[in-house]
């Protein structure tokens, strides 16, 4: 069960209308790294989770977090939003340069589409997906990946930090950046945790399934050899690495059926 309470987590509304800056704000909401991703990830990944309780509370209470941060994102490009002018824009931008400037960066989706209002898209007006959720069922998978998505996603607001110069702008992204900040931080320890229990490679010891000879070797498929750094180096999981200067072609040459000649594939001589 959800229930909405119409105060916002925190401030979101700017100093001035910025339509460009409400454009650039469109990748933290439905960006492939922003909210939107967070939301949906997290909470899929808190209804999957059958094991241990905690691990299944701190994702449902991020993921319902990042509604909130959804909807701080969409107020503050609404408000960004306001008094943009849709109409007579020819004749305003002739009497105004600057104008003409903020107006060739706006996206016309906001107006066209959205009746100047947030998109689920990115900034080009690409729909937000479902592609960009990870929710594997394998909790020290999704952890790693809650990591990086929080890790890619303060990276991109620390940009727009500092793609304006609008305090009340700088004043929500301080927030989401203190934000990201905790919720890298829990997800790192709950990936710890989860090593420490499972093992460091997901999914867990598939010794009698794998090929373990090549589980810790590094192969050469570049001019460089930089990665024969790692060479007797001690791995994660105890075992040490080896290197392999010219890897093998161990599959031989593949003699595959011609298809049907119905298909008039070109099968040469």
């Amino acid at each position: 069960m959800f229930k909405h309470t119409r105060a916002l987590q925190f401030n979101a509304k700017p100093d001035r209308p910025d339509p460009l800056m409400a454009r650039k704000l469109q990748e933290a909401l439905g960006g492939q790294w922003g909210e939107m991703t967070g939301m949906m990830s997290y909470l899929s990944q808190g209804w999957a989770s059958t094991g241990d309780e905690k691990y299944k509370d701190i994702l449902l209470d991020t993921g319902t977090e990042e509604i909130a941060h959804v909807e701080m994102i969409s107020t503050m490009i609404a408000y960004l939003l306001e008094d943009t002018p849709i109409y007579e824009q020819e004749e305003m931008i002739k009497k105004d340069p600057s104008l003409a400037k903020v107006m060739g960066g706006t996206d016309p989706e906001h107006g066209l589409v959205h009746g100047l209002t947030a998109g689920l898209t990115n900034p080009n007006g690409a729909a937000w997906n479902t592609g960009y959720v990870t929710s594997s069922g394998n909790l020290l998978a999704d952890m790693r990946f809650n990591v990086t998505r929080e890790s890619q996603a303060r990276v991109q607001v620390s940009r727009l930090y500092h793609m304006t110069r609008d305090e009340g702008v700088r004043d929500m992204l301080k927030f989401l950046l203190a934000r990201e900040t905790q919720h890298q931080l829990q997800f790192i320890k709950a990936q710890e945790e989860l090593e420490e229990r499972y093992g460091v490679v997901v999914p867990g010891n598939m010794n009698d399934i794998q090929y373990s000879e090549y589980s810790h070797v590094i192969m050469n498929f570049s001019d460089g050899e930089g990665s024969r750094a790692f060479e007797n180096q001690i791995a994660k999981d105890g075992q040490m690495f080896t290197y392999q200067e010219n890897p093998e072609a161990m599959g031989g040459v593949p003699k595959t059926k011609p298809a049907s000649s119905e298909l008039h594939n070109d099968q040469g001589e």
